[in-house]
């Protein structure tokens, strides 16, 4: 099967924003991203989650300016932190023909993650958009990692797992061209 890409925009919603650790910069490359894939003939699935504080038809569960999908673009509605899971994101990823995602939302190191890590058990390829996902606020105290660390540690963890017979890059957007991974080296 020919290459084919999709950019993933997941959970980039109003309410979710604004809890984000610096979303000026991710919502900017990820709207760049969105643009050149749109200019390119490249799907753009936008991935909305419905729960507690974002209930559907309300101004935090919709997609943040700049962003948001058009009329003719798929939306999958989501309620857990995998958007795979009881979604037709596979179904409408399949008939589009698509055989990479490339992943840009929020939070990193949950739904970025998790459906990142599905995406690669579906078949797919992976582009994991380095500057591209973002996290939540967090105090100073916080048993979780800093914002820019966990960051890090996702693109870093992306960049060395290993799966079978799939591609997996992380790249900044601006490396971006929506083209096929290379071919692996020879042995």
């Amino acid at each position: 099967m020919p290459h084919s890409a999709a950019l993933l925009v997941i959970d980039l919603q109003n309410t979710l924003v604004s809890i984000a650790h610096r979303p000026d910069p991710v919502l900017t490359a990820v709207a760049g991203l969105r643009a050149r894939a749109l200019a390119a003939g490249v799907p753009v699935v936008t991935v909305q989650h419905r729960g507690d504080g974002l209930e559907p038809g309300t101004d935090g569960w919709r997609v943040a300016p700049g962003i948001a999908p058009g009329e003719d673009e798929p939306v999958v509605h989501k309620t857990s932190a995998d958007s795979f899971l009881g979604t037709d994101l596979d179904t409408v990823l399949r008939g589009l023909g698509v055989t990479e995602v490339v992943v840009t939302g929020f939070a990193t190191e949950i739904c970025v993650d998790t459906t990142a890590r599905q995406a690669l058990s579906h078949g797919y390829d992976l582009l994991l958009v380095e500057d591209g996902h973002l996290t939540s606020v967090r105090p100073e105290q916080s048993p979780f990692a800093a914002p820019e660390a966990s960051v890090a540690h996702h693109n870093a963890i992306f960049r060395s797992i290993r799966f079978p017979g799939r591609s997996i890059r992380v790249l900044p957007a601006a490396d971006i061209d929506f083209s096929p991974p290379p071919a692996p080296p020879a042995r």
